[in-house]
C-alpha cells in the first residue's frame, strides 16, 4: 500500500503541476480557456484511475493464478525484482518520461493562443494526464501484487487526495511550498521500501531453499523502535523494512541495495562531465 501511495502521489502532483501550468497560461493570456482545460484534466484523471484500477484488479486475480505453486519462492524472486525496479523507473525511466513531457507542454503553448475550442490541445491535456495513470499501473505493477485490491485503491486514493490538498494549497493559498523537495524525498523513501523488498525477497528464498530464518541470523534487538505490535512499529516496518527484533545480516543486506543504487545512479549524477 505504501509504494503504491508514494508513487501515486509523485505522479498526481505531476498531473496538478500539468494542470496548473496550462491554466496559468491561459489565464496569463487572458483567453478563457479554464474550463476546457478543467474538463480535459478530469477527464484524463477519471482515464488515469481506470487503468490503475484495472492493472489491480489484473493482479488480484494473477496473484492466486500464479502462485498457486511455490508461492514463497515466487514471491521472493517477485520482491527482489521489484525493489530493482522500483529504483529504476524512478531514477532512471521516471526522469526519460517527464524530459519527453516537458518539451510537449512548449510545443503545447502555441495551441493555447487560440481563442476557440481546439480538439488537438484538449486530447493533448488527457494524454498528459493519461500519462501519469500509465506510469502509475507501470510503476506498481509488481509491488501491487503483494497487497490485496482493496489496499491497493487505498494507496492510490491517499495519493491522490495528498497530492490535490497540495497542488489546493498550493493554487489558492498562493504558498509557494517546496514541491521539488517534496519528489526528494518521495524518492528516498521508495528507495527505502525497495530495499526492504529485496531484503524480505532474499528472506523468503533463504527460508525455501536453505531453511534459514534471517531474523535468527546474528539477531539485533534495535530497543528504541516501537514494538511491531504497535501501529506505529507495523508503519515503521512496512515503510523502512526495519523492526525492534532484527538481523544483523538484515541490515547488510538493505545497507548493500542501497549501496548498490547509490553507485548505479546518483554516483554518476554527481561525476564531472570530461
Amino acid at each position: 500500500m505504501l509504494t503504491t501511495l508514494l508513487i501515486a502521489l509523485r505522479e498526481f502532483l505531476e498531473v496538478f503541476l500539468i494542470i496548473g501550468v496550462f491554466l496559468g497560461i491561459s489565464n496569463k493570456l487572458k483567453i478563457g480557456k479554464e474550463k476546457e482545460i478543467a474538463a480535459a484534466a478530469a477527464l484524463g484523471i477519471f482515464l488515469s484511475f481506470a487503468l490503475a484500477t484495472g492493472e489491480f484488479l489484473i493482479g488480484e486475480r494473477a496473484k492466486f493464478i500464479l502462485t498457486e505453486k511455490n508461492a514463497d519462492l515466487l514471491e521472493g524472486y517477485l520482491m527482489i525484482f521489484s525493489g530493482f525496479f522500483i529504483a529504476y523507473v524512478i531514477l532512471s525511466l521516471h526522469k526519460f518520461f517527464a524530459l519527453k513531457r516537458t518539451s510537449a507542454i512548449l510545443q503545447a503553448h502555441e495551441k493555447l493562443k487560440s481563442h476557440t475550442f481546439d480538439l488537438s490541445l484538449f486530447f493533448m491535456i488527457v494524454f498528459f494526464v493519461l500519462r501519469e495513470g500509465f506510469e502509475i499501473a507501470l510503476f506498481t505493477a509488481t509491488t501491487s501484487l503483494f497487497n490485496k485490491f482493496a489496499e491497493n485503491m487505498a494507496g492510490l486514493l491517499g495519493g491522490f487526495f495528498i497530492s490535490f490538498a497540495v497542488g489546493l494549497i498550493t493554487c489558492l493559498a498562493y504558498v509557494r511550498l517546496p514541491i521539488s523537495r517534496i519528489f526528494q524525498l518521495t524518492e528516498y523513501l521508495l528507495i527505502f521500501l525497495g530495499a526492504s523488498l529485496v531484503k524480505n525477497g532474499l528472506g523468503e528464498l533463504f527460508a525455501a531453499y536453505f531453511h534459514i530464518e534471517l531474523s535468527q541470523v546474528v539477531p539485533v534487538r534495535l530497543w528504541f523502535l516501537p514494538a511491531a505490535e504497535t501501529y506505529a512499529g507495523h508503519f515503521i516496518k512496512q515503510l523502512f523494512g526495519v523492526e525492534r527484533n532484527f538481523s544483523l545480516l538484515s541490515l547488510t543486506m538493505m545497507a548493500g541495495y542501497i549501496l548498490c543504487i547509490y553507485l548505479l545512479f546518483y554516483r554518476t549524477k554527481k561525476t564531472p562531465q570530461s
